[in-house]
């Protein structure tokens, strides 16, 4: 059974993270994904977009793959359907971030198994910005 993060340590993490990848980071800058990009900039962490169609998209550098990403990363943050979280596990394990969160709405116990069993927290079903808002309210 995969142990989730309590508040206290999804706060520390999102306090001492500085670097996220987004899995997912979509082109359209009206899509969540894109609006959590910009927040996570305008707190600060360095982010990397995700996306193999490779856009370019204004102050985020963009990947099209986990592995090209030439700095260590602290969290993943995944806008991926569940069915295709399994595709990203293996890279998520050569990474080795602090934890991997999927956002609200995604959930697939069985493909993070693999990266929880290699000492990666998960976070699974939260969103990223409201744990970062509440987190930021409470200092």
């Amino acid at each position: 059974m995969i142990k989730e993060l309590e508040m206290a340590e999804i706060c520390s993490l999102l306090r001492t993270a500085k670097n996220i990848a987004i899995v997912g980071l979509s082109s359209d800058a009206g899509k969540i994904s894109r609006k959590i990009a910009g927040i996570l900039v305008s707190n600060n962490y360095r982010v990397a977009g995700i996306n193999p169609a490779a856009p370019s998209i204004p102050g985020i550098p963009v990947y099209k793959t986990l592995s090209e990403i030439p700095f260590e990363v602290d969290i993943i943050n995944v806008f991926r359907k569940p069915e295709h979280i399994s595709e990203i596990i293996p890279e998520v394990i050569k990474l080795h971030p602090r934890c991997l969160w999927l956002q609200e709405g995604i959930r697939n116990d069985e493909a993070v198994l693999p990266a929880y069993n290699e000492g990666i927290s998960i976070i699974q079903n939260k969103c990223i910005w409201i744990y970062l808002n509440h987190c930021l309210s409470m200092n």
